[in-house]
């Protein structure tokens, strides 16, 4: 049976219980090799002595006498024997029992635990309980049964490490509360003694509160649950919040059964994020989103209300089923909107805090809670629209005028550009046609540049009209953002606000002068500016640029000629409206070359037709000397 029940015990005894097994068996071990080999020292001494001993008191003692002698019979003395041996406790090795304090000295405990002998622990085992007291019940672990001198070998120490382990999972299995106490602070959380094991107590287990000052909790006795042991790694895991969750679960059903929509309760401030306010309700929590807590724009929740504190707050829905509450603490307050000036109206100028500025514009906080929006639009009186951050910032106090105002929709729109005069009235006085003045350089199109000549009078260049001699693909070959230009009013649009204007028109068209110098067949000197796949870009005098096709760019001898190279070209077509010139280089050699060879084929024909004559006239002549012999 006491087999069995130590296989038991080792069974659910967890790693350290071996170890300990370990170590008791090693001491022994030890013991038992002393033993022996002061037993081999004094064997030979002795052996001789207690052999004539025997001798000696077999022959000399009197049995027959010692049997008349003894007071008690055989079957008396056995059946004491019986009796005292039942008084002594049966104990084994390597067993933890109950034992009972029966003296303290200085620097031991004396403990009785039924055996023929006391055992004696040191008294540094019992550090952790200074009022032990003679008659208290400690558990003892048997090392051995008698060292050398007889003595019994106890330890508490190893026993309350053994009975530990067991306490530690009978809570966990039977769902226990025990009692720890909190050593110290550690990373993430606490470490507690369990029975002189060191549990790990997790922040987020302390208690249903948020934990702030972890320090506070040092030192205390409290109750625990034993939630995980790790036995592999001789963890434990314990958990206080597990016993008061059971507790909350019963008031927070009871209270939520009360729990009425537009209900006004008191509660406590018990945690603050970015996106609202947890509120303690005695039991259960609700949460103000952070567009509950005031009519006017929050940008964090700490701005309206501290940890800690108290305050009235409206029921505004509840989930009975998840158990989630939504409170509100601006809905206690009047609305803004319905103490705003009842004789506000469109037109009239309103001074207001710039509190967020958008892609599509900026809106101004009248008073708390009480916004208008000012739309880009409506910020200057130029058609070039700009982003709200090029006209305001964060804070700033802005005078507007309001637009349009909806009471019932609690809407308000304003606008800036309103304060200062508007530039098209009186457009064509001051920016009259044929008018030369200077811009702005704003932006790039494809087809043109968008200038501006004031705040809010903008204008479009069209890439035509930039250069009467210069080819121009695109706008920033011709000039930048920001730059200066001087341009001239050429047409103006007032109802659209749209004002044409030109560059090149500061100067007088220079092609009716070209006309005459470029004319068809001329010959001139040019720069090879830029060679395309189809055409090359002649630069010629005066600043003209003249298109070459690349099949008449070809020198005589057959090879291409390379941009900022100089070569002869000759027009072969010119328009004056569309301010286009067409030349060749191919033609200045080609027709020299034909020219040349025509003057030879000539030459030939004469040289020919001489050369016959001769030949025909000495015949002529052969003939009538023949004629005149005969």
């Amino acid at each position: 049976m006491n087999e069995e029940s130590k296989e038991q015990k080792n069974i659910e005894t967890p790693q350290e219980v071996t170890n300990v097994e370990k170590e008791v068996a090693e001491e022994v071990k030890t013991a038992n090799e002393e033993v022996k080999e002061e037993s081999s020292k004094e064997a030979e001494e002795t052996a001789t002595k207690e052999v004539e001993i025997q001798n000696a008191s077999t022959l000399d003692f009197d049995w027959d006498s010692a049997d008349e002698e003894d007071e008690y019979s055989k079957d008396q003395r056995d059946q004491l024997q019986d009796l005292y041996s039942k008084t002594l406790s049966t104990i084994s090795e390597k067993e933890v029992l109950d034992g009972t304090v029966i003296g303290i000295t200085d620097k031991d405990i004396v403990v009785n635990i039924g055996y023929k002998s006391d055992g004696v622990i040191s008294k540094n085992e019992f550090r952790y309980n200074p009022d032990l007291t003679i008659g208290d019940t400690v558990e003892v672990y048997i090392e051995s049964q008698e060292d050398k001198t007889g003595q019994l070998i106890l330890s508490h120490k190893k026993a309350r490490t053994l009975r530990s382990w067991e306490r530690v999972n009978s809570s966990l299995e039977n769902d226990e509360i025990i009692n720890g106490f909190i050593k110290c602070r550690t990373k993430g959380g606490m470490i507690v003694d369990v029975f002189g094991i060191e549990a790990f107590l997790p922040g987020s287990q302390i208690d249903v509160k948020p934990i702030r000052d972890y320090d506070a909790y040092v030192g205390k006795t409290m109750e625990f649950k034993v939630v995980k042991i790790n036995k592999e790694f001789k963890n434990v895991v314990v958990s206080h919040k597990a016993l008061i969750e059971a507790e909350l679960e019963e008031q927070k059903a009871k209270i939520i059964e009360q729990l009425e929509k537009g209900q006004v309760l008191e509660g406590t401030v018990k945690n603050i994020t970015s996106y609202g306010v947890f509120i303690d309700l005695g039991g259960v929590d609700g949460l103000i989103h952070i567009t509950d807590l005031s009519w006017g724009r929050v940008n964090h929740p700490e701005e309206v209300v501290t940890l800690d504190e108290k305050l009235n707050v409206v029921i505004l829905d509840f989930d009975e089923s998840k158990k989630r509450i939504a409170l509100g603490l601006k809905q206690l307050q009047e609305h803004p909107w319905d103490s705003l000036d009842a004789n506000l109206q469109p037109g009239d100028t309103v001074k207001g805090k710039v509190v967020v500025i958008a892609d599509y514009g900026a809106f101004i906080e009248i008073k708390p809670g009480v916004e208008g929006l000012i739309h880009v639009s409506e910020m200057s009186w130029s058609q070039h629209l700009r982003t709200a951050q090029d006209f305001f910032k964060i804070g700033d106090i802005v005078e507007a005028q309001i637009l349009t105002l909806e009471r019932e929709e609690r809407k308000m729109s304003l606008g800036i550009k309103q304060l200062k005069p508007d530039p098209w009235e009186n457009i064509a006085e001051k920016y009259p046609v044929d008018s030369k003045h200077t811009a702005k350089v704003k932006n790039f199109t494809n087809f043109g540049i968008f200038v501006e000549l004031e705040e809010g009078v903008d204008g479009l260049i069209h890439i035509s009209d930039l250069s009467w001699t210069k080819k121009i693909k695109h706008p920033a070959e011709f000039t930048e953002i920001d730059a200066d230009i001087d341009v001239c009013v050429l047409e103006i649009d007032q109802e659209n606000r749209r004002l044409s204007l030109g560059h090149k028109q500061l100067e007088e068209n220079p092609w009716d002068v070209f006309e005459t110098l470029f004319g068809i067949d001329t010959d001139h000197e040019g720069t090879v500016i830029k060679i395309g796949n189809r055409e090359a870009l002649i630069a010629m005098p005066y600043g003209v640029e003249a298109i070459c096709p690349i099949n008449h760019l070809k020198k005589e001898d057959g090879s291409m000629p390379v941009e900022d190279e100089k070569i002869m070209i000759r027009v072969i077509d010119f328009h004056k409206d569309a301010k286009k010139i067409v030349v060749s280089h191919l033609r200045t050699y080609k027709e020299r070359s034909k020219s040349a060879k025509t003057k030879t084929n000539y030459q030939m024909d004469i040289e020919k037709t001489t050369l016959g004559d001769i030949s025909n006239l000495s015949e002529l002549k052969e003939k009538l000397s023949g004629d005149k012999e005969e």
